[in-house]
């Protein structure tokens, strides 16, 4: 008599292929629904600065003037000091690093009492 033919596994595979192709499907149906809304708000977070960001760009600006006016006070003193040994281009320079200066300092902000 002969044996019935062994269930090949590729027939087993077929049914979940099935129900995963599915799932996929509806998936990447999803995804495309769903990208423009995602693409939007993308642009919106790229467009608009949160009010952290903003503090910390303040921060970062008024830490480079601090910095730019140490560096201008430090030449000063050492132009001030050539100017007084009889240096009279150390005096014109010593003159204009002091104009800039005083166009810096205002907007540095003020360090708190404490």
């Amino acid at each position: 008599m002969p044996r019935p033919a062994p269930l090949r596994p590729t027939l087993l595979l077929v049914p979940a292929a099935a129900i995963l192709l599915s799932g996929c499907l509806a998936k990447t149906a999803v995804d495309v629904v769903t990208l423009p809304v995602k693409v939007a708000s993308a642009g919106v977070d790229a467009a608009t600065t949160s009010q952290s960001e903003a503090d910390q760009k303040r921060g970062r600006e008024i830490r480079q003037r601090e910095e730019r006016l140490g560096k201008l006070r430090r030449d000063y003193e050492k132009q001030m000091t050539r100017c007084q040994d009889g240096d009279r281009r150390a005096c014109d320079d010593a003159r204009d690093t002091y104009a800039e200066m005083q166009i810096l300092l205002p907007s540095i902000p003020a360090e708190p009492a404490g």
